[in-house]
């Protein structure tokens, strides 16, 4: 009688070891590479679900910003008579709009990764960054939607003699917009971290990124505010980076490029502390949600 024996199950190569502890600074973000393809699914899953069952669907993307835009230039320009930059106020408001609202998007859908997830997380394994960054990206696919729009209206502006110009740091838009994904998954992802153990932060984050806006020049221009309070909001990190986008498409803006060092440096910080956070409550968030 002859007897088979088969090759131990540990003899066979792994390839994903679980570990229950890690460093401070092993955020494991190369798995985002890894697990592309799972990033590309909820980056569909979250830009279809916004608009499912709607009837303009994503149509949406360029009815938001119009309507912004007006309330804007009826209240802030019209009423208020706030300074422009000697830009057409429809155009000044849109400029700072588009940018702004990507920051916005982006800071509230991460800062509700872990609550609106808990159920996903808790049934099956994969790296819990995922989730915060395609949201990122599924804003952005929005963003560039009202972004086309707004450089179709700088280009007809300008072919009318407004005195709207563009000029070579167009060719910085790419940087401009990710620094803000920087900074707006940065703070997503620190609310969101944090909101684990205090839900009361959840049911501040809307209001709170409503009063920052106020705190930035999308209805003003920062030429605009001088003394201590322009030393207060150059200390903002999404005003340079606003600052800059317009001047870039509308030729009128106030920033230097060590501010823009500044912005980009802050951004990144922000995003790294982020990033640490995450990393360390992913593991334990099970036991608090």
């Amino acid at each position: 009688m002859s007897v088979r024996v088969e090759p131990e199950a540990d003899a066979r190569p792994w390839t994903l070891v679980i570990r229950p502890v890690r460093s401070l600074l092993d955020l494991r973000l190369g798995l985002l590479l890894q697990y592309r393809d799972l990033v590309s699914l909820f980056v569909r899953r979250d830009f279809v679900a916004v608009y499912k069952q709607t009837i303009l669907g994503p149509l949406w993307h360029l009815v938001q910003p119009i309507l912004t835009t007006v309330t804007f230039t009826i209240i802030f320009g019209n009423i208020a008579k706030l300074p422009t930059d000697g830009l057409p106020g429809f155009l000044f408001y849109m400029g700072g709009t588009v940018i702004w609202t990507y920051f916005a998007n982006c800071v509230t859908a991460t800062s509700q990764t872990f609550s609106h997830n808990a159920q996903l997380f808790g049934k099956v394994y994969f790296p819990r960054i995922v989730v915060p960054v395609a949201t990122a990206i599924s804003n952005l696919i929005a963003f560039a939607i009202q972004f086309t729009m707004f450089v179709v209206l700088a280009l007809w502006y300008a072919g009318h003699g407004y005195p709207v110009k563009q000029n070579w740091t167009i060719l910085l838009t790419p940087v401009y917009v990710l620094m803000m994904a920087c900074l707006g998954l940065g703070v997503g992802i620190v609310v969101s971290s944090l909101t684990t153990r205090y839900k009361d932060l959840a049911q501040l984050v809307a209001f709170g990124v409503h009063l920052f806006m106020y705190a930035t020049p999308v209805i003003y221009p920062m030429s605009s505010i001088s003394g201590k309070f322009a030393f207060i909001l150059r200390l903002n990190p999404c005003a340079p980076i606003i600052e800059a986008f317009r001047y870039a498409y509308l030729g009128a803006g106030s920033v230097t490029a060590g501010q823009l060092l500044v912005s980009g440096a802050t951004c990144v910080g922000i995003l790294f502390v982020g990033l640490v956070l995450f990393s360390r409550v992913e593991q334990t968030f099970m036991d608090t949600v």
